[in-house]
């Protein structure tokens, strides 16, 4: 349920229906608006609830939400939600760039990476310390020497750091070097890890699973918003299907279907989405000119030797190319990049 408070509620009376809400056992979420504060009131519903709130006092109404998934909703939070961590700003009228390389090799390529996609226009740094793999004969990542070198570039460039995490029993590692803390698509369904983000103070890019429904998507993301982390963005990185011409299928539609569905900002990931460089320019146009909220991009100084995921990432020049194709479109829909 959504309690909506009047305009002019005072916080005495918001704190008072959270402890009323709580005392029907249910958790309250409390959000501020442009217009209106409102408390999610999510939990098991149990006849008599939703009249014994609508008399408390600066109450304005009651409303069921019908989405499975509550606080992400918009039913719960009309307007958008933008996510700052650090240098990155995803939602509203700013679309964030996260841009570096899928795999952290060496303090010299890392630093390098930094330098040229901040010259270019990216706010965020990716690069993965720990990445989980198809193959256990695979690069397996640095960990924490990877964090590392991501923190020392981070201090030479200032951008935020980007990164993944594959363990709840290493979330507090790598926040501790990291502003957002990523969930790969093969862990979008692993509860104790959304949990685990979901009790920090980071923000988290939590990718579509590559056979997850946009449902399933929004009820993972509700895991972390449940546990008390309001700074999520959601990442379309593409589904299997049929189709063996790329990686993955990238569906753009996913972008304004989600906007309609929920607060939450929503990145694209072209690098994954296609699994081909030739392809990723394309789509990063396409995505920006979808409505995308940010873009997350492979790049690399030498892509062909690349330890992981090399065919399908842009060098340096590549990106620069990138990022005057996609600023051309965001001016064209008022936004900036």
């Amino acid at each position: 349920m959504i309690v909506v408070m009047k305009q002019g509620a005072t916080p005495d009376q918001v704190q008072h229906m959270v402890r009323q809400v709580e005392s029907l056992g249910l958790k309250a979420h409390v959000i501020v608006g442009a217009e209106r504060t409102v408390i999610a009131a999510v939990g098991v519903k149990r006849d008599g609830n939703k009249e014994s709130l609508e008399s408390g006092p600066g109450v304005a109404e009651v409303v069921p939400i019908s989405a499975p998934y509550k606080v992400a909703s918009r039913e719960v939070k009309p307007e958008r939600t933008v996510v700052t961590a650090g240098s990155l700003s995803v939602g509203g009228n700013q679309i964030g760039v996260i841009a570096g390389p899928c795999s952290v090799e060496t303090e010299k390529q890392i630093l390098a990476c930094a330098v040229a996609v901040r010259e270019a226009g990216a706010t965020a740094l990716r690069g993965g310390a720990f990445k989980p793999r198809t193959s256990p004969y695979s690069f397996q990542g640095l960990k924490e020497d990877g964090l590392k070198m991501l923190a020392a570039a981070r201090d030479a460039t200032g951008l935020a750091i980007v990164t993944e995490v594959v363990a709840s029993e290493d979330v507090d590692l790598v926040a501790k070097y990291a502003e957002v803390l990523q969930i790969g698509a093969r862990n979008m369904q692993n509860y104790r890890l959304l949990e685990a983000v979901g009790r920090t103070e980071r923000a988290v890019l939590l990718k579509r699973g590559p056979s997850a429904t946009v449902e399933e998507l929004l009820l993972a993301a509700e895991y972390i918003l449940d546990a008390g982390n309001p700074n999520v963005m959601l990442c379309e990185r593409g589904v299997r299907t049929f189709e063996a011409h790329t990686r993955f299928t990238l569906p753009l539609a996913t972008v304004p279907y989600l906007h309609q569905k929920t607060h939450l900002p929503v990145v694209v990931d072209p690098s994954h989405g296609t699994g081909h460089a030739y392809l990723v320019p394309d789509m990063c146009t396409a995505s920006v000119a979808a409505g995308a909220d940010g873009l997350i991009i492979e790049v690399h100084p030498d892509p062909e030797n690349a330890l992981s995921d090399g065919y399908q990432t842009l060098n340096f020049e590549q990106f620069k190319q990138v990022m005057r194709r996609c600023r051309k479109v965001a001016e064209a829909l008022d936004k900036t990049l």
